[in-house]
């Protein structure tokens, strides 16, 4: 069983995407987690408390934004890393504004990801210590 700081919530409605991260993510030793739709990733963080979650900005039942926003109600020091193909300025800017951590473009760089999913859990251990 993976250690505790290392489950990741993978949200995202494309299922081809979602396992080629969490293939990726399982390779580095994650326990991954996955929802295709925001309110199921309500349901999957609530229940399993992950230590970080990847979200995608658009989902099948609404926008990524709102969960993030949901999520950083429930849950303040987790980190989010907002994932989307939409790069416009507005579009970080709003993320990172409403409580992400993070925002990466699509399509994804999978050794980048996994550095910033490193870095980012880093900080949160050395936060929480």
């Amino acid at each position: 069983m993976s250690e505790p700081s290392r489950q990741i919530l993978v949200v995202d409605g494309d299922a081809p995407i979602r396992r080629e991260i969490k293939s990726a993510c399982e390779q580095d030793g994650y326990q991954v987690l996955e929802a295709d739709t925001g309110s199921e990733a309500l349901r999957v963080h609530t229940a399993a408390h992950p230590n970080l979650v990847l979200l995608e900005v658009t989902l099948p039942d609404g926008s990524g934004f709102d969960v993030c926003r949901e999520l950083r109600r429930s849950d303040p020091t987790s980190p989010v890393i907002m994932m989307s193909t939409r790069s416009d300025e507005i579009d970080v800017v709003v993320a990172l504004e409403i409580g992400a951590d993070d925002y990466v473009t699509k399509p994804l760089r999978l050794r980048e990801l996994a550095a910033r999913i490193a870095a980012h859990l880093r900080r949160a251990r050395m936060e929480s210590a």
